[in-house]
């Protein structure tokens, strides 16, 4: 980690001034110092010091390759905790020797951190982490400033608490706790997933917490007064943003500031309790508490971070798109926006063709294979443009405020289709540069979640195949004559998903492929006229045709020698073409399907078992076998843009962003081989940083669900940010702006997020640790040991036990176990386990330590690979039996965790033979995050019986659904959300109140609803694009109107310590109601 850390007379000595407000540089993530007499905070990536009257402020600390975050100065102002990416940890703790400069770090561990406090003793260093736990949810810990491994002060499984605030005494700490606001603090409003409470817990191991505050409303970043006797914390309960307090002794809540508008953010107090700070208006505003006073401060910057310099990069991987030229020796590609082109047969270096600070797309070859046709976004709206490789000459081929895409050269080139603003399907005259609209429809959807080919050129040049959204958003083919206009609808199928149109060589049928969300993609074929037999004896015949075609050509010379013949007229014949549609039976979840020049086979990007691959398909009728999918490549890595050269005998493609080609011998076989391309540029954050900025704001203009953008001025947010993304220095600067400007639209299902470095990974053993015990004692004596995890399928481990030593070294009071289990997943590790601490009779243990990944990315591996997953089974297993213990054994219980496909799947097995025998099942959705399956699951609740079957032989009639093969439960259920429940569990919500399936205990759901994709910005990083409006029957929108609940019961924090689920109890209670009856313990 390369830091900074300096006295403040000798940065002042050599740093010239920056004044922050004129130069629009965003503050941020204040600390007030213990006798308030300075204020850390974090501008660009790097921690700085100003005086708490404003002034010159002095840099402390930075990391030109990381982000150095959430400055705490500690209680005698000597130490400054801080967080930083460096080091290969998200958010590692870090602790800065303001005196000598020293820095030291504190954490190590996979799952990121939040830095909340400091004890008031100096002793301890709070943060919250999911390093532990599922879901994303993360519990409170503390580790010694001194090092050593941190230990847990309040874990509860599937619960989430943050923002831990120690009292001055020591003895309570202050969490909050109910929502997941932390997760989105940048979001300007909320949801009620936002909603939270402040909670008083009682740090003595007896898990006793008091809610302080409501929970209808943001409730974040608690602080003490100095007596012990009041927090502060902010709250959006007046409709904006401000600081509030609550008495402990007694008393209601009352607002400190009283702000109409704007962000609070990230307040600290002093320990004197005489001054607060805070984040607004991307600076630093101080508070008096005992007046309300609230004022911002005057800061300028003596200093500066350096971040990123522009670099001399040779790109060998990253590609976005290739295309390779008609005549099969060019490749052009995209690399960082820019558009390059190589040798299609031996790579190497690449011709640079565009030089802007904007994003290109959507290449075009013409068919002479000398231009290239591209589009860019360098106006700022997304236009053409003709690259000549003979002149070296770029011309804009189109102009005007619509997004141009998806250009295509008719086959004799001497016109382009594209489509602009999506909607509008256009042809140009390359010659005359005329321009006419050939059709309008629902074609395509903005950039970036357009297609990759919405419509396609007959042979001869005279018809478009195009896509149209229909009525239920159904997405079909039609075909429209250049001539006179007229449309034929090819395809009328009810799918809503569909792609890749393409015409046949002869003409004689159009290809696509269709599917839906939940199904696996397939490939249509619509003959334009009846097919007529197709004889093996005249293949032979057309051999002697050949010869005799080649003696009348022979000796003929010119530029016309390799000149293909004129293409057939195309017909089609409308007349009962919706039985002329054939679903080519592949067997596989295609993603895209090119046809070969020749037509006799089907290039095929498809997914087995969530692996992407190529497959070719035959076409030719005839093949001496049926047709069976062959796979040509064998690869984790996802594949795109794959394309035949000319004559069909060679493959190009993009693997995991590298270009790889492979050979296709007679028999369809492959030989992948990578082609060696560098795309030399400049990379310069400086310059990508504004296109970045401008790819986010643009997409999210004219992709977002709401075209009133929730009501927000999006070009008034433009101009607000502009200025300031002008001037941060560094990706983490940058990226915390972006999420800022997302978070104005007030919006679920967004954000921003940064590429993505390679962080260290954690081994884990599935231990947690007597915290009492080793913060006495320095000793790691083990409260639990998960099932199935390491440690448990080692065996010869059990609580109680001490943990000596990994790999023969010892263990103390000052080792992070953490550290000495990096990058050891999958090692054989030897744990020295005893069962008192003088190790006595020491026995060593083998172990292989796994993965601590988060599950709410919905990958899911099996146990060897994922500590959450080993979490959330031990979770669900303690709800099962405790359902079953309430109700006497007479319910079921099945969770789901989210909307996935793989959950749905989990499901399905857990409404198992088991649960098909109870009376009735508690169905709990609570904490689910969504997805896309919510259908799929209600039907197996809403199916109602209507046969029997009995085998002979069998004396018992059995419901016929399940014999043939139909999953339906067939029994009484209840529902529980909370308001964790979000996405796609609350559609499932909504269809369990709508079906009339039963009653919806617990808590209302998030309100949290908009169906959402992703755009993959210029350097990496990534926008989140809500783009579906969800309503329910009634028109009502379900973004921030969360589900109802009919018997309302919010869970309160620390309750599961007692062994109890209050959710639980009332879903039995109600269930058994409906079923007569009651439960036992």
């Amino acid at each position: 980690m390369r830091l900074r850390a300096m006295l403040w007379m000798l940065l002042g000595l050599f740093a010239l001034p920056l004044h922050a407000a004129a130069m629009k540089v965003a503050l941020s993530q204040p600390s007030v110092s213990p006798d308030g007499s300075r204020i850390a905070f974090v501008a660009n990536g790097g921690i700085w010091s100003v005086a708490s009257q404003g002034g010159q402020a002095h840099l402390l600390v930075a990391d030109d390759d990381g982000n150095d975050s959430r400055p705490l100065y500690s209680p005698d102002g000597k130490q400054l905790a801080f967080q930083s990416d460096g080091g290969g940890e998200a958010s590692g703790i870090y602790l800065l020797d303001l005196a000598s400069g020293v820095v030291r770090r504190l954490t190590w561990a996979d799952g990121g951190n939040q830095l909340d406090a400091w004890s008031r003793d100096g002793q301890w260093i709070y943060f919250s982490s999911a390093r532990d736990n599922v879901g994303g949810m993360a519990g409170v810990y503390r580790v010694r400033a001194s090092g050593g491994t941190p230990m847990p002060v309040s874990l509860e499984r599937y619960r989430n608490e943050s923002m831990a605030a120690p009292s001055p005494d020591g003895m309570s700490l202050a969490v909050v706790g109910g929502g997941m606001g932390d997760w989105q603090w940048w979001r300007h409003g909320r949801s009620h997933i936002d909603e939270g409470a402040v909670w008083l817990l009682r740090d003595d191991g007896s898990h006793q917490y008091r809610r302080l505050t409501a929970d209808d409303a943001r409730a974040e970043w608690p602080m003490w007064a100095a007596d012990g006797n009041t927090l502060y914390y902010m709250s959006d309960r007046s409709g904006a943003e401000n600081i509030w307090r609550v008495p402990l002794g007694g008393g209601s809540e009352s607002a400190l500031t009283r702000f109409a508008d704007g962000r609070v953010l990230w307040p600290s107090l002093a320990a004197n309790g005489k001054l607060l700070a805070f984040e607004r208006d991307f600076g630093i505003w101080t508070l008096d508490p005992a007046s309300g006073h609230a004022a911002p401060l005057t800061i300028t910057l003596a200093g500066a971070i350096r971040g990123p310099q522009p670099e001399h990069e040779n790109l060998s991987h990253g590609y976005s798109q290739i295309a390779l030229s008609p005549d099969g020796k060019k490749l052009a590609l995209i690399a960082h926006g820019e558009v390059f082109a190589t040798d299609a047969a031996d790579g190497g270096h690449a011709r640079r063709v565009t030089r802007t600070a904007a994003e290109e797309y959507d290449l075009a070859w013409a068919p002479d294979s000398r231009r290239l046709v591209y589009g860019s976004s360098r106006d700022g709206h997304g236009q053409l443009y003709l690259y000549d490789f003979a002149s070296g000459k770029e011309t804009a081929l189109t102009h005007g405020a619509g997004s141009d895409t998806a250009p295509r050269f008719s086959p004799d080139g001497k016109q382009l289709a594209f489509l602009r603003n999506d909607r509008e399907l256009c042809v140009l005259d390359i010659a005359s540069g005329k321009l006419r609209s050939v059709v309008k429809a629902r074609i395509d959807l903005p950039r970036p979640l357009d297609s990759t080919a919405p419509f396609a050129w007959s042979p001869d040049g005279r018809w478009l195949a195009y896509l149209d959204f229909g009525p239920r958003m159904f997405r079909n083919v039609h075909a429209v004559a250049l001539a006179d206009g007229r449309q034929v609808m090819l395809s009328s199928l009810a799918n809503t998903d569909a792609d890749n149109v393409s015409w046949s060589a002869d003409g004689r049928s159009v290809l696509f492929t269709t599917g839906q969300r939940t199904e696996e993609g397939q490939v249509a074929r619509v003959d334009l006229l009846p097919r007529t037999p197709v004889f093996r004896e005249d293949r032979f015949q057309d051999l002697f045709k050949a010869k005799a075609d080649d003696d009348k050509h022979k000796g003929k010379a010119g530029d016309h020698a390799d000149d293909k013949p004129p293409a057939k007229p195309v017909r089609i014949d409308a007349d009962g073409i919706r039985e002329r549609l054939s679903l080519l039976p592949v067997g596989l979840d295609v993603g895209a399907a090119q046809i070969s020049p020749d037509g006799k086979s089907l290039l095929l990007t498809a997914q087995v078992a969530g692996t992407t691959n190529l497959y070719s398909w035959s076409l030719d009728p005839l093949a001496k076998e049926p047709p069976v999918a062959r796979q040509l490549t064998h690869t984790p890595g996802d594949k795109q843009d794959a394309q035949f050269s000319a004559d069909g005998k060679q493959v190009f493609y993009l693997d995991a962003g590298k270009i790889q080609s492979l050979k296709l011998d007679d028999k369809g076989d492959a030989k992948p081989e990578a082609l060696a391309v560098d795309a030399a540029m400049e990379v310069d954050f400086d310059s990508e940083k504004r296109v970045v900025f401008e790819q986010a704001w643009r997409w999210l203009r004219d992709t977002f669900h709401d075209p009133a953008m929730h009501g927000t001025d999006w070009n008034a947010v433009h101009t607000t940010y502009a200025p300031l993304v002008a001037n941060a220095a560094t990706p983490a600067a940058l990226y915390r702006l972006l999420n800022l400007m997302v978070g104005e639209l007030d919006a679920s299902h967004s954000g921003a997020r940064a590429p993505q470095k390679r962080e260290s990974i954690t081994g884990r053993l599935g231990l947690l640790f007597d915290r009492a015990e080793y913060e006495a004692h320095g000793r790691l004596r083990i409260a639990s040991v998960l099932p199935l995890s390491p440690a448990a399928v080692a065996g010869g481990i059990e609580p109680g036990d001490y943990l000596l030593a990994i790999d023969g070294e010892p263990l103390d009071a000052a080792s992070n176990l953490a550290q000495r289990l990096a990058h050891r997943i999958g090692d054989k590790v030897s744990l020295r386990i005893a069962a008192n601490a003088a190790g006595t009779r020491a026995r060593e243990v083998a172990v292989k330590p796994i993965d601590s990944r988060d599950l709410s990315e919905l990958v899911y591996r099996a146990w060897t690979a994922d500590l959450s997953e080993l979490v959330y089974r031990a979770w669900t297993a303690d709800s099962r039996a405790y359902v079953a213990k309430a109700s006497g054994g007479r319910l079921g219980y099945v969770h789901l965790r989210d909307m996935s496909y793989a959950s749905l799947q989990d499901f399905y097995k857990d409404l198992d033979a088991q649960n098909a025998t109870r009376d009735g099942v508690v169905i709990d959705i609570r904490n689910n995050f969504g997805g896309f399956v919510n259908a799929y699951a209600l039907d197996v609740l809403a199916r109602r019986p209507y046969l029997n079957m009995t085998f002979r032989g069998f004396d018992q009639a059995e419901p016929a659904r399940s014999i043939l093969g139909q999953r339906a439960l067939e029994r009484p259920t209840v529902l529980i959300t909370n308001r964790v429940t979000l996405s796609d569990g609350e559609d499932f919500s909504e269809g369990y109140r709508a079906l009339g399936l039963g009653k919806i205990v617990g808590e209302p759901t998030a309100g949290w609803i908009i169906y959402t994709s992703a755009g993959k910005l210029i350097d990496g990083g990534t926008v989140r694009l809500p783009f579906i409006t969800i309503t329910d029957n009634h028109g009502q929108p379900m973004e921030d109107h969360p589900r109802p609940v009919d018997i309302p019961v919010s869970r309160p924090l620390g309750e599961s310590f007692q062994g109890k689920d209050s959710e639980l109890d009332a879903a039995v209670g109600s269930l058994l109601g409906t079923v007569g009856g009651s439960g036992k313990s």
